[in-house]
């Protein structure tokens, strides 16, 4: 059975297992509670017991499973309806579930194969001219070059981000060019949970392009962090392996996002 939850706990988000949707869905819940209907919570039950959490911010589904349990055939199919009921535009769950329910959800939604990457530091922090406290403003001002859907969404995208970097879940970077007078890059931290960060929103303006103040950036990130006794997450496309090994990131699992088709888009 699913039902929402309208009070919580985080004991009981501390149950989950270990791993990034856990993760994902206790930063919606550090951030917001269980009190706004754009971040709301659902639990999977089974006999009375709670298996299961189910986070739906905005139009992301986050489903993740209590440490010790598994997701039976049931269970499943209670969670592909209910993804089929609530259409989110994306839904992460855990790989050794995809199988299962991708055949389930094929007609309304495509997998989207991608690489989770760890940082590997070597220990050697270069000396960068880095804004570890900019402005949202000029963070944002970078990233709607190279995020088209997030430049529609300014209001949503500062309430959140701000919202989040308050309470410490969250923090951005901004990175001047070689002359030291202009902002090139951006990179922020979608989460700090569980002592693990995960990077996100990495852009570069399109001028500096091809100028590597991206690698720089990160390379630099998964330094500081590491510093600060931080493990150091990125996910990206499998065919960027290479780039960010280069970066020194190495490729530790794939997982699949199972993205709503256009055609169901209609009217979102």
């Amino acid at each position: 059975m699913i039902y929402q939850i309208t009070t919580a706990e985080k004991a009981l988000f501390d149950k989950l297992k270990p791993c990034h949707y856990t993760r994902r869905i206790k930063s919606h819940f550090l951030s917001y509670g269980a009190g706004y209907d754009f971040c709301r919570f659902f639990a999977v039950s089974r006999e009375g017991e709670t298996v299961g959490l189910i986070s739906c911010f905005n139009s992301t589904m986050i489903i993740s499973d209590m440490g010790g349990v598994t997701f039976d055939d049931d269970e499943i199919d209670e969670l592909s309806e209910f993804i089929l009921m609530n259409r989110p535009c994306s839904v992460e769950i855990d790989p050794s579930y995809s199988g299962r329910i991708a055949p389930l959800l094929a007609e309304s939604y495509a997998p989207d194969l991608r690489t989770e990457f760890a940082f590997c530091p070597r220990g050697e922090l270069p000396d960068l001219n880095i804004d570890e406290t900019p402005s949202l403003d000029d963070v944002f001002a970078i990233l709607r070059e190279s995020f088209p859907t997030l430049a529609q969404s300014y209001e949503l995208w500062i309430t959140d981000t701000s919202h989040r970097v308050r309470r410490g879940l969250s923090q951005s970077f901004l990175m001047k060019d070689d002359s030291g007078k202009a902002d090139c890059s951006t990179a922020t931290i979608q989460y700090i949970i569980d002592r693990k960060a995960l990077i996100g929103h990495v852009a570069t303006l399109p001028e500096y392009r091809g100028q590597f103040y991206a690698r720089r950036l990160l390379y630099w990130i998964g330094e500081r962090l590491t510093n600060d006794g931080f493990e150091v997450r990125l996910f990206a496309r499998p065919h960027r392996v290479s780039y960010y090994e280069e970066i020194g990131f190495a490729a530790i699992k794939h997982d699949k996002v199972f993205e709503l088709k256009e055609e169901y888009r209609c009217g979102r």
